[in-house]
């Protein structure tokens, strides 16, 4: 009885699957391609079939029976072997299978010659299939067969899974394949032996041992198995592997001399897959620097895209994200010591005794420069590994299953963030900081308390000036309005809003959507329009709707779209039913509209005062997004303590600023500035100033919250601005506004 057939664990989709099965049976005896029966051969790569004994010899059978057609479907019988779970009867199977087996044989080129290595197998015909495949094979070809053919029929059929040739005639994919080629006897061996084997290749290129070729260090083949190798490690999370990886990932995204090309771009973007498939921190790192040192102009914008997707990948495996280095880093180097410390923010310091120094040494620059490269390489990669905690930490908000936190306990980033404690059974306490043991833990998500607990966890970060790894405490809540509860499926909250395309489907991509697509090209067809898509607990899909502004196409051309027009937000369940948003859980609905407040916030043209119109009016001066209102949130924290506090007035909408010359209005949404008292606009291109020695609770980086405080520092004190091109409209437009 083969253990690696699909798991059975629903009786009524087990019974439904063998009758599926049955079904293929029938479809592959029709002739006629216009037939129901036929159809059920597409409808068999996206619908899993199990097969009896029976059922299985009859498949070998009509297969058999069928070859006078010219088509043999190799990896169709070899995915029935590797689908019952009962045994196939494999010496009922021998007779079709030498049929099958001579029949592809005699064509000058072997189908799918896994799947027919595994009839092989069955029909005593290793031999001539084996001298088949290995043609021009290389050392890790000739392992990997040696290999299966130490196999049984049926574990050959399963490795043939993995390969998943001629896919328009084969079924959909096993589950958890590589859960069952982890079991196949000697498999993981292989794996590592074939990885180390690609590492001292590439190696072997670099010292001038072997003459380098572009794009020629693997064939075909070999970039299958290696990708294959680095899966069933990553999936083990082999503790030899980050070393070797990292090594094989450095050998083949940079050539041996000074050209732009690769050893092998195609090896590189198959391990960028597997990371993908089975990420680990230490894999995203060195995938981190291939892109770093590749000389390629196209290779690190390909990598950029995947990062995205390993990055929420991770998400859903913080058992491996959350083991991550932790503490600090101490290493001797002469009479000095490097410190690398991640308590706020990676750093790497040097010491002399217990006194810091403010540079590299210059006896250790002299003595130990490959140290320091090494040693400053080191802290890059934990910066890496540190922002790809941190996104897997912020993605677990909305993860299937109750992430295992306490792997982090010890580790600085948890002091920093506030989380939940189930104190007793369905009460959850919360705490700065992992610090009650042995119950129960998640994140703490304003979505889930009181009003009250925001106000005070806010206050908490303010006065503490806690800079937390990613937005917590003040972030935003999005519950449902009367609107949306009126509307019952959909939400219009972010509809009607114009954006700049690109932007937005890069940044909507970012996080973790896809299918933005909308341009000129076939517009009958309807290219004008798209549905972005996010994939969500529990079977539920959120869809947001796009399409092209009304005459923007003679301005772009008719090329590239540079704006679109936000649509309805909807949500689904598995079978593409739209679900009510009553329905959704309040985080995951929060969570949602946040993506499309960011989306709007930051790619909107009503922040580009060149828009004008009555979008950009309304966008740069309407009412408040939940994102505006917990910047007002953490202005109205932050007003007190600032030396320009008697100058400012907090409104609804607006941060009021009063100078010498006049008073301004800084609109919490956009930035965007009126000035009294006939509201004209002033334009000030944001810079860096009085705000960068503030603590702020987010948007350290320069967002809008920074750029508010800067211009309310700088109009405070108009008197001082000396930049013409603001002065200008400050004092010609107050006395335009005084004289009339």
């Amino acid at each position: 009885m083969l253990s690696s057939s699909p798991d059975t664990t629903d009786a009524t989709d087990a019974s439904s699957a063998f009758e599926f099965g049955a079904l293929l049976v029938s479809a592959y005896r029709s002739r006629d391609a216009g037939t129901p029966l036929f159809a059920v051969r597409q409808e068999a790569l996206q619908r899993q079939a199990l097969f009896t004994p029976e059922t299985c010899a009859e498949l070998f059978d009509v297969l058999a029976v069928g070859l006078h057609r010219g088509v043999a479907y190799p990896c169709v019988a070899a995915g029935a072997l590797a689908r019952c779970p009962a045994g196939a009867p494999t010496e009922r199977l021998a007779g079709p299978a030498r049929t099958l087996v001579e029949f592809l044989l005699r064509r000058e080129r072997l189908e799918a010659p896994f799947a027919v290595l595994a009839l092989a197998g069955l029909a005593g015909l290793d031999a001539e299939v084996t001298e088949r495949i290995l043609e021009g094979c290389g050392p890790i070809g000739v392992a990997q067969v040696r290999l299966l053919l130490g196999w049984s029929a049926e574990h050959r059929a399963l490795f043939a899974e993995s390969v998943r040739e001629a896919t328009d005639h084969s079924l959909t994919p096993l589950p958890g394949l590589y859960e069952r080629l982890d079991d196949l006897p000697g498999y993981p061996d292989f794996a590592r032996a074939t990885i180390e084997t690609a590492e001292a290749h590439v190696a072997a290129i670099h010292a001038g041992e072997i003459p380098y070729r572009a794009e020629k260090a693997f064939d075909d083949g070999e970039k299958r198995a290696v990708g294959r190798a680095v899966r069933l490690a990553l999936l083990r999370d082999e503790p030899w592997l980050p070393e070797s990886l990292d090594g094989l990932l450095r050998g083949i995204a940079v050539a041996p001399t000074r050209a732009r090309t690769l050893p092998s771009q195609g090896l590189l973007f198959e391990i960028a897959r597997a990371v993908e498939e089975y990420p680990t921190p230490e894999a995203v790192s060195s995938l981190r620097t291939a892109r770093r040192i590749t000389r390629h102009a196209g290779v690190p914008r390909q990598l950029d895209r995947m990062f995205k997707r390993i990055e929420r990948a991770l998400a859903d495996r913080l058992e491996v994200a959350f083991r991550l280095p932790d503490g600090r880093v101490r290493q001797a180097v002469g009479e000095h010591t490097a410190v690398i410390s991640i308590e706020d923010g990676v750093e790497l310091s040097w010491w002399h005794g217990e006194r810091r120094l403010k540079t590299v040494p210059a006896a250790v620059r002299r003595d130990h420069p490959e140290e320091v490269k090494r040693l400053r390489e080191l802290a890059k990669q934990t910066r890496q590994q540190q922002v790809t905690l941190v996104r897997a930490l912020e993605a677990g908000y909305i993860g299937e299953t109750l992430a295992p936190y306490r792997q982090l306990e010890g580790h600085p980033i948890t002091d920093r963030l506030i989380w939940e404690f189930e104190v007793s059974p369905g009460v959850w306490r919360s705490e700065l900081g992992m610090n009650v043991p042995e119950v129960p833990v998640r994140l703490w998500h304003p979505a889930r308390v009181s009003p009250q607990e925001v106000r005070l966890w806010r206050e908490a970060v303010q006065e503490g000036e806690l800079r937390q790894p990613f937005k917590q405490a003040f972030r935003e809540v999005y519950l449902l309005t009367p609107a949306e509860e009126r509307t019952r499926d959909h939400s219009r909250r972010f509809a009607d809003h114009l954006l700049r395309y690109g932007q937005a489907k890069a940044l909507l991509t970012d996080r973790g959507w896809t299918g933005m697509s909308l341009g000129y090209w076939d517009l009958e067809c309807g290219s004008d329009q798209c549905t972005a898509v996010k994939k969500l607990p529990g079977g539920l899909t959120a869809r947001w709707d796009f399409h092209l502004g009304e005459g923007f196409g003679e301005r772009d051309g008719y090329g590239t779209a540079s704006t679109c027009v936000s649509g309805d937000i909807r949500f689904t369940g598995e079978r593409g039913a739209a679900v009510p948003l009553a329905e959704i859980d309040p985080l995951v609905l929060s969570e949602t509209l946040r993506d499309a407040d960011l989306a709007v916030g930051v790619t909107s043209t009503g922040l580009d005062p060149h828009g004008r119109g009555e979008y950009w009016q309304s966008y740069g001066f309407g009412e408040l997004t939940e994102s505006a209102r917990v910047r007002r949130d953490a202005l109205a924290r932050l007003l007190p303590r600032l030396a320009i506090a008697d100058r400012c007035t907090l409104t609804d909408r607006f941060l009021v600023v009063r100078g010498d010359l006049r008073t301004y209005k800084i609109h919490l949404r956009s930035g965007n500035i009126l000035m009294e008292p006939n509201d004209a606009y002033l334009c000030i291109v944001p810079g860096r100033g009085a705000s960068d020695r503030l603590f702020l609770p987010f948007e350290e980086d320069g967002g809008l919250l920074s750029v508010i405080v800067s211009k309310a520092f700088l109009l405070a004190d108009d008197t001082a601005v000396t930049d013409p091109s603001i002065t200008h409209q400050i004092r010609g437009r107050a006395e335009t506004a005084g004289g009339g």
